[in-house]
């Protein structure tokens, strides 16, 4: 029996180690053994490939997007500079540009 601790995500006890990093094969969280022993209540945010974004990054809309309460709708293709990370299920916080401040979700966006 090995002595790793359980996923930081889900709870499970069936994690394994991948080179440095562990593993959790129920909902494919991968953590290094520092990052769980320091902080787990630090959200990672990645894109629409898996890639982590972080504040000040750029993005690009991978999905052409209807803007709810207005005709407009955000082509894909769309670049979007310095993104902001927020909580709650929009966690981009960002300024179009020819459109305004808007909040977006991860996964129709890819880092860019």
């Amino acid at each position: 029996m090995s002595n790793l601790p359980n996923c930081t995500k889900c709870n499970s006890e069936y994690t394994y180690e991948d080179g440095s990093l562990l593993v959790c094969p129920e909902c494919a969280y991968e953590w290094s053994l520092q990052e769980g022993e320091s902080s787990n209540d630090e959200k990672v945010v990645k894109d629409a490939h898996g890639n982590i974004l972080n504040d000040g990054d750029a993005v690009t809309i991978i999905k052409d997007l209807k803007v709810k309460g207005s005709s407009s709708v955000l082509k894909i293709g769309t670049k979007v500079k310095s993104i902001r990370l927020v909580e709650g299920d929009h966690n981009i916080d960002c300024k179009i540009d020819g459109f305004g401040a808007m909040k977006l979700k991860s996964e129709f966006v890819k880092k860019a």
